[in-house]
């Protein structure tokens, strides 16, 4: 098989993993939540032309759960805007998939375009050596099609840095091409993310120390356009969603983290967490910043191009690791370039690999390195990940059980979702579709039961009697919450639940456990997760690739998911 066909095979490989991704684990978390809570409402009330203030209010999330910081509304409604097309096609489509998926194609293109300018510079090895390493990483792919502020400005970073690869191209072109690059950072700046500030600088002070652009014809006019449109962007959408003008989002989530320091109340690391702990992370496999990145700054044939393409993201981890505030996410925008630094030094291994008894090993190590990455990250971490959305589970199981244990005669189903549920999976999306988010609606000559949904966290509230008695069913977590829930209910019933029955009891993630030689393998979480993607077919391909590889490769050893209760589904008992 040629190069070409390699390179084409693995750019169709990355959406489909994006999307593969995507179908095993397709609930969000309470990271996620704004963005997606937002484009439930957008695609479900739409976006009003009359008594603004009173709709939001009444049929939008946001002003119920505004969160610490306001957050920008502008990808939501892209995202909404985008999906509409596909719902005239079907109406009854999973829209929270549907967004999920545009978000997770475009940073995908993304990618495939950053591979394809990676190949114009540094030739196809190197290019096809970029998406294997990119294929066996599991955050970038994972979180893709995650509608967090980050991954909004993930696409838009990745295309800004590929056009800054020293392309040959003629320095005319690459200056317009560097001045598209800065435009693009800074809207991903102004409106998704303040952090790129520091991305922005580091690049465009490395692009002027090296002489490859001016202040006057490329600085100063793309910071001027990026942000003029950024600002105006965010400001209109912005000030009309929230009804505050003007209101700029990121520059109140940077006062509120950065001036005020109140991130560092969500936990706080050493400086050195970027460089030792976040970047192996999401590099994943360590063959690729062990000896790739080194080799690739080591060798004649490779050191300028790597060190043009590290060089402002290393400065921009070591400038934000002065944040004592650190996640994984805030820097995930370097990626792509430390992956293809270390593409070039993968690529210099494979093409020597004829030369030398040393380059021939090296050259296996990372073929067999990159391959386990892929392994780890398809079936270890994808299924564990898959399995942390109980809250999802447990709406769906509720809904199922419901459905055919309620009559037509109940006017109104209403449920209180717990915190854990809210936190992981819970979105309007799931909600049945009449529900109402903020009062108990009319159930004058209904057939059809209609659903409340309450998410109260006020514990004061919680603690009477007669919040809990307008309740059919609850979400909360076994233990303290559970007990919490009985005594406020004031049951005077013998009973442990008092005047609730257990209807189902939902598992979670909870760490691997260890299989001893001798001892069977349940993986039931990884069977689950192949086989909503590959059916009953995968299924049995799976086991018998763990029973070859327990039998031939691990001599019994094995390691699989293990999951306790997480979420508990509570039904009143009616007198």
């Amino acid at each position: 098989m040629g190069r070409e066909v390699v390179f084409l095979l693995l750019l169709g490989a990355i959406p489909a993993l994006i999307l593969l991704h995507l179908a095993a684990a397709p609930y969000t978390k309470v990271e996620e939540s704004f963005h997606i809570q937002a484009i439930h409402d957008i695609l479900s009330a739409g976006i009003p032309t009359r008594n603004v203030s009173e709709m939001l209010r009444a049929e939008y999330d946001h002003f119920a759960f505004p969160g610490a910081v306001p957050r920008t509304f502008v990808g939501a409604v892209m995202l909404s805007g985008l999906s509409q097309p596909f719902i005239w096609l079907k109406a009854n489509i999973d829209r929270q998939f549907l967004a999920r998926a545009i978000l997770g194609l475009f940073n995908a293109a993304s990618l495939l375009s950053f591979a394809s300018g990676l190949r114009r510079t540094a030739g196809t090895t190197t290019a096809i050596w970029y998406l294997l390493f990119q294929a066996s990483q599991f955050h970038v792919l994972y979180y893709a099609s995650r509608t967090l502020s980050n991954m909004f400005a993930f696409g838009l970073t990745t295309l800004a840095l590929r056009y800054l690869l020293p392309e040959p191209v003629s320095p005319q072109t690459y200056k317009k091409r560097s001045r598209l690059s800065l435009y693009l950072l800074t809207i991903a700046g102004i409106i998704f993310r303040s952090e790129l500030a520091i991305f922005l600088a580091t690049n465009t002070i490395f692009l002027f120390a090296t002489r490859r652009i001016s202040i006057q014809r490329e600085i100063i006019p793309a910071g001027m356009l990026g942000l003029i449109v950024g600002l105006t962007s965010t400001v209109l959408v912005d000030s009309f969603f929230w009804q505050q003008f003007p209101l700029w989002p990121e520059l109140a989530a940077f006062k509120f983290n950065v001036i005020s320091g109140q991130a560092s109340a969500w936990g706080t690391h050493p400086w050195h967490f970027y460089f030792t702990n976040a970047v192996p992370r999401l590099l994943l496999n360590p063959l690729t910043y062990t000896v790739g990145i080194p080799l690739a700054l080591v060798q004649p044939a490779t050191r300028s191009l790597a060190t043009y393409t590290l060089i402002p993201s290393l400065i921009f981890l070591a400038i934000y690791s002065a944040q004592p505030h650190k996640e994984w996410r805030f820097i995930i925008y370097t990626i792509p370039p430390l992956t293809a630094a270390s593409a070039l030094g993968a690529s210099y291994i494979w093409t020597h690999r004829t030369k030398s008894l040393l380059y021939r090993l090296l050259s296996l190590l990372m073929l067999a390195s990159t391959f386990a990455s892929f392994l780890l990250s398809t079936f270890i971490l994808l299924p564990a990940s898959s399995a942390n959305y109980p809250g999802a589970h447990a709406l769906n199981a509720l809904h199922t059980y419901a459905d055919k244990n309620t009559d037509n005669s109940s006017p109104l189903i209403s449920v209180y979702l717990g915190n854990l549920a809210c936190q992981t999976g819970v979105t309007r999306f799931l909600q049945h579709t009449s529900s109402s988010s903020s009062a108990f609606p009319s159930t004058t000559n209904n057939t059809i039961p209609v659903w409340h949904y309450d998410k109260t966290e006020n514990e004061t509230t919680k603690s009477t009697s007669a919040f809990w008695s307008q309740f059919d069913y609850v979400l909360v977590e076994p233990g303290k919450e559970t007990e919490k829930l009985v005594a406020a209910s004031g049951s005077d019933s013998g009973s442990e639940l008092g005047q609730w029955e257990a209807v189902e009891t939902i598992d979670g993630f909870a760490g691997l456990r260890i299989v001893r030689p001798g001892n069977e393998a349940v993986g039931a979480v990884e069977e689950r997760v192949v086989g909503k993607v590959f059916g009953a077919g995968g299924v049995r391909l799976w086991e018998m690739g763990r029973k070859f590889a327990r039998d031939v490769v691990t001599r019994g050893w094995w390691a699989e998911l293990r999951m306790k209760p997480k979420i508990r589904i509570l039904r009143r008992v009616r007198e």
